[in-house]
């Protein structure tokens, strides 16, 4: 089972009361960081991601947890985030908490064991509402009371809006997990499409991405910025690099720096665990 931990020496568990506390769950992969609020530095990450080709169980998850000796400490303040396909933008002016489940089910299945959670997002001005297994929604409220979880989009748009501003004219992301990716593209600084597919190879989502290219009139001299499950020269990369001359990775950016020892870590894998604690 892939493990990654690193961590600063001035990492102390005698003082968590100081850190803010950031978790990534999902089938897929469990992680979490830890900011020192004090010197603004993240101090520490650790990931486990499951054998290929299997999933996380939440009882999997529960035993990480509990086994953990920094999870089960007293935190300054806890984010969540829960990476879910299954989600839809609402404008905020059109949102009522009361119809999310109706919000949801107008364009998309549910299944009887989802919870339907909702978001509020504050660029685009809409809310963000999606479908969590009950078992996984359930989680957090067991170790961290009354922590409402973050749709992974969340920390992902508030970043992107930021970015997207200093440029004039068309801003293309692609945010890849293991078994879907989402893609938006912003015009002069405002989303313009948003939009996730499944995947089972990479060609996939070159498909996609390049017939969203076509649709929308955007040239192959534009950029496209990456993050998740992708990396510099990987296959991923080599095949965009066939079609689109320049490819970047977005990295999490906020008020925090990070401590020497993610030096050689890509950020942009985990750009929705760090960038989670910029998000109000």
């Amino acid at each position: 089972m892939p493990f990654l931990e690193l961590f600063d020496e001035t990492l102390d568990i005698n003082s968590t009361e100081n850190y803010e506390l950031s978790v990534q769950l999902s089938p897929d992969g469990f992680a979490f960081s830890i900011l020192d609020t004090i010197r603004n530095k993240y101090v520490m990450i650790r990931s486990t991601e499951p054998d290929d080709n299997k999933y996380l169980s939440a009882d999997r998850i529960i035993e990480l947890i509990n086994k953990d000796d920094f999870l089960t400490r007293k935190y300054k303040k806890v984010n969540v985030v829960m990476p879910s396909p299954r989600f839809t933008l609402v404008p905020a002016p059109l949102f009522d908490p009361g119809k999310k489940e109706e919000y949801f089910t107008f364009n998309l299945n549910r299944d009887d064991n989802d919870v339907i959670v909702a978001n509020k997002l504050p660029d685009p001005d809409a809310y963000v509402v999606f479908s969590v297994p009950r078992t996984l929604y359930e989680i957090p409220g067991r170790f961290w009371p009354a922590i409402y979880p973050f749709h992974h989009t969340k920390p992902l748009l508030d970043l992107l809006s930021h970015c997207s501003k200093s440029i004039n004219g068309y801003y293309v992301h692609v945010h890849i997990e293991k078994e879907f990716f989402n893609i938006l593209v912003y015009d002069h600084g405002t989303l313009k499409f948003s939009n996730t597919f499944n995947y089972r190879n990479i060609s996939d989502i070159l498909y996609y991405v390049l017939n969203i290219f076509k649709t929308m009139g955007i040239s192959h001299d534009e950029p496209i910025h990456f993050s998740g499950y992708t990396g510099k020269y990987d296959d991923i990369w080599s095949t965009f690099a066939m079609y689109i001359r320049n490819l970047k990775f977005t990295e999490p950016a906020g008020n925090f720096t990070f401590s020497y020892v993610f030096n050689d870590l890509e950020l942009h894998r985990f750009i929705n665990l760090f960038s989670v604690t910029s998000c109000e």
